[in-house]
């Protein structure tokens, strides 16, 4: 029996990234709720506080056996970065489909943590999308359709969270919704962590 009459090898959808402490999170979660008074807010998905991030770089399905390379490098790479100062700050959207809050502080440090983290993926093997400048957003809501994200996106726009010190690289694992229940999320857990700076 060849290995190809056992199916496909076992992958994991992945993603790096840095994740906001619960005191942020709190804070903005209190800046949110009188989003929701906004016409149009029923209509959008909210992404749940636990699923707030900053993606550094994102991987797709990883197979099994790439995952260790990947861990290795990405540990290397949370080793040559030093821990840096970021808070949540603004908002933005993409077009009609994404609506997200921007971040400020050590920015620079920030996009090259995201550049390492891309790179490591490139070493591990796994194909990369072609590597577009990285604009730091945690998404908040999305749009199953075209919409108007702009009143909402005026509405946080002068948020300004307090500062935190970014101090751990993360792995994380996505588990897309499965059930078809209408309204259900992604959900996301933490697989592994590196501190900063080694």
């Amino acid at each position: 029996m060849s290995s190809s009459d056992h199916g496909p090898p076992a992958t994991e959808r992945l993603f790096a990234a840095v994740l906001p402490p619960d005191a942020a999170v709190a804070e903005l979660r209190t800046a949110l709720a009188p989003l929701n008074a906004l016409p149009g807010a029923r209509d959008l998905r909210w992404t749940g506080p636990e699923g707030w991030h900053f993606t550094l770089a994102f991987y797709g399905d990883v197979p099994e056996g790439v995952r260790p390379e990947l861990e290795a490098r990405l540990e290397r790479a949370a080793r040559r970065t030093e821990p840096f100062a970021l808070h949540v700050h603004g908002a933005g959207h993409f077009g009609g489909r994404a609506l997200w809050a921007g971040a400020a502080g050590g920015l620079d440090t920030l996009r090259l943590l995201a550049e390492r983290a891309d790179a490591a993926a490139r070493r591990a093997g796994l194909p990369m999308e072609e590597h577009r400048r990285y604009t730091p957003h945690l998404t908040l809501a999305r749009s199953r359709g075209a919409a108007d994200l702009r009143p909402f996106a005026a509405a946080l726009a002068g948020f300004d969270g307090q500062r935190w010190e970014a101090a751990e690289l993360t792995l994380v694992r996505s588990h897309l919704p499965v059930s078809g229940v209408p309204g259900e999320r992604s959900r996301y857990t933490a697989v592994r962590a590196w501190p900063l700076g080694g």
